[in-house]
């Protein structure tokens, strides 16, 4: 599998052209291109260009929209909403923020409802904004269905990740975190299969409910939450959140994410963002403890902490063919 080393600047930029070539406009392509840099940069490889194919299709066949201008408004005092009109998330999300922003600086604390829009990816790409802008930041988010209920054999939820990020206390990041409630993401398993590897016990079963190590029977079949029953939980949890309090569509309801053809997403994104310093001041001495005590022990972290941004990258060769050729058009 050869890899090439590419800079950053490029795959952006390239990114940007690409989706521009097949229907979006400067400012969407702008803001996704963003989002998959940050992706790539993170080594987050099935959010970032591994997606840039079917985004590029999904413009062409209308399954999401790259000219429409997300609708913002404030139906509560503490309370904003964004409609994506079925357009990427990035997007409504970059429309929101700063009304978001202003409002938890008066309250202290505000929800953040992203409704009917493309899925979002990484959702701790937006949860990590909320904390440079100094505020504590919990994401929701869910998918196309893809998770049974334990014991089970009928996928009911999506992977529906949960992302939290915390402002350190000079700016920055102080930990984060962006995780699925599904025990892995459905991703691994489709690059498992293409690579023709095995999968680890736990991670999915079969069409009959069965344990697998086979990722093509697991693409049959459905994942499992992780932790069993505990996911379960926070995947149910995440369901509410994106979907019915944002009045987006149910998991049950979402095609494959990058099926070229279909309805929209319709997908929902729920945000809650909190002041640290509204009940007091002593948020970051708290925060503080805890970085002290995992720094002291050897070969541990805080997850998400300390993160510099490279350069450039390390990528698949065909994958960066693959976005040359995106960014030549769609008669390429």
């Amino acid at each position: 599998m050869e890899k090439i080393e590419v800079n950053l600047d490029e795959i952006e930029h390239l990114t940007q052209k690409a989706l521009i070539c097949h229907g979006a406009s400067n400012w969407i392509a702008k803001s996704v291109a963003k989002a998959v840099r940050t992706a790539e940069a993170k080594g987050n490889l099935i959010c970032g260009l591994y997606y840039l194919e079917s985004y590029c299709s999904q413009l062409i066949t209308g399954r999401v929209n790259g000219t429409i201008e997300p609708i913002v408004s404030l139906p509560r005092t503490a309370s904003v909403y964004v409609d994506a009109q079925f357009g990427f998330a990035q997007p409504a999300f970059e429309r929101a923020l700063p009304l978001a922003l202003k409002t938890v600086t008066e309250t202290g604390t505000c929800s953040l409802a992203v409704s009917h829009s493309h899925t979002c990816t990484s959702l701790g790409y937006f949860t990590e904004q909320i904390a440079k802008s100094g505020f504590i930041g919990i994401g929701f988010t869910n998918a196309s269905a893809v998770v049974s209920p334990p014991g089970g054999n009928k996928a009911i939820l999506g992977t529906n990740p949960i992302a939290m990020a915390l402002p350190a206390k000079n700016g920055g990041i102080a930990f984060q975190f962006d995780q699925s409630t599904s025990a892995i993401a459905l991703g691994k398993i489709t690059m498992a299969s293409a690579a023709g590897e095995a999968i680890p016990l736990g991670w999915a079963v079969d069409s009959h409910g069965n344990d697998t190590t086979d990722p093509n029977k697991a693409l049959k079949g459905s994942l499992k939450s992780s932790g069993d029953y505990k996911g379960w939980g926070f995947g149910l949890m995440t369901e509410v959140l994106a979907a019915a309090f944002t009045g987006s569509v149910n998991s049950l309801d979402v095609k494959g994410l990058k099926l070229p053809e279909g309805k929209p997403h319709d997908l929902g994104q729920c945000y809650i963002i909190l002041d640290p310093n509204t009940h007091g001041n002593s948020f970051f001495d708290r925060i503080d403890r805890i970085i002290t005590a995992v720094a002291e022990q050897e070969g541990t972290r805080l997850p998400g902490s300390n993160f510099i941004m490279p350069e450039t990258v390390k990528i698949e060769k065909k994958i960066f063919d693959q976005l040359n050729k995106l960014s030549k058009g769609p008669t390429a």
